[in-house]
């Protein structure tokens, strides 16, 4: 009996599966698309960023290392220059942190601690002298103001108005006018180790300003050989007040100044450049050697 050729009965059977297949290709093209382009959005994120895709994007998007370590110093950086600018708008000063480098304000202010410091017309107590935004202890014990534990502002000033000698952070006392003999009139003869006006430079006093002194020291800072070696104090020569302090941080900055004041500066600038270049080296050395 005659029937269907072999190859005609499976034309037959394949017929419809191939029907099928076709009629599934758009749906699997769409389905490769959406992966293509997962992919290509996961690379994007990824390693795959390159410099060729422009340097900002691969400091920003890149895992490999020495792209991070960059954008990790980058971040530092910014960090620090956000906050320098925060401080020096509320203090109106600069540097507005200052490392204490003797004990001569102690208890209240110690050596090593870092004090923040902002210009003499911010924050002014009520009884400033005259002419100046300071008030003196001697106004302060009247007026009830007080800083760091006593009547009176603490004043940060160059010693005789040289920009060449280190500031100094004392209490100012009170005030004298040009020609006033201090030491007979106002001074406390507690701070003056007996001697008298005649044998001190500053008395009469050469001009208008403030004599001042450590909260520790058993003497003025216009006494010679009692504290910051400097006569009556203008108020042209004060640089900021002290405003709060923080106990031991300053201990860094002096370590700093203290290995600057033996090598110098270069070395020290040289030194970082280095660390810098090194940690760079080392991030990407580390990345060749994980692929």
């Amino acid at each position: 009996m005659d029937g269907p050729d072999v190859s005609e009965r499976s034309r037959n059977r394949s017929g419809p599966r191939d029907d099928a297949e076709s009629e599934m290709d758009p749906a699997s093209d769409r389905s490769r698309h959406q992966r293509t382009a997962a992919s290509r959005a996961t690379t994007s994120r990824g390693d795959g960023v390159t410099i060729d895709d422009g340097l900002v994007r691969w400091l920003l998007e890149t895992d490999d290392r020495m792209g991070t370590t960059i954008r990790d110093l980058a971040t530092i950086i910014a960090i620090i220059a956000i906050a320098g600018s925060l401080l020096f708008g509320v203090s109106g000063t600069w540097p507005p942190l200052v490392a204490v480098e003797s004990g001569s304000m102690d208890p209240h202010i110690e050596q090593g601690d870092l004090v923040f410091v902002v210009d003499s017309g911010r924050f002014v107590g009520d009884g400033a002298v005259a002419g100046t935004d300071v008030v003196t202890a001697q106004r302060g014990h009247a007026r009830g103001y007080a800083k760091f534990d006593n009547p009176g502002d603490v004043v940060i000033f160059l010693p005789n108005g040289d920009p060449t000698k280190t500031p100094t952070i004392h209490r100012a006392q009170f005030w004298v006018d040009e020609g006033e003999r201090w030491v007979e009139t106002k001074a406390d003869p507690a701070y003056m180790h007996g001697v008298t006006c005649a044998e001190i430079a500053s008395c009469p006093a050469p001009h208008d300003g403030f004599i001042t002194k450590g909260d520790a020291n058993p003497a003025y800072d216009q006494v010679p050989q009692s504290g910051a070696e400097t006569t009556v104090v203008s108020d042209e020569w004060i640089i900021g007040k002290a405003l709060v302090r923080v106990p031991w941080i300053g201990q860094v900055r002096l370590a700093i100044d203290s290995v600057r004041s033996v090598v110098g500066t270069g070395p020290i600038v040289v030194a970082t450049v280095g660390s810098v270049i090194a940690l760079i080296w080392y991030g990407s050395a580390a990345d060749t050697h994980d692929r």
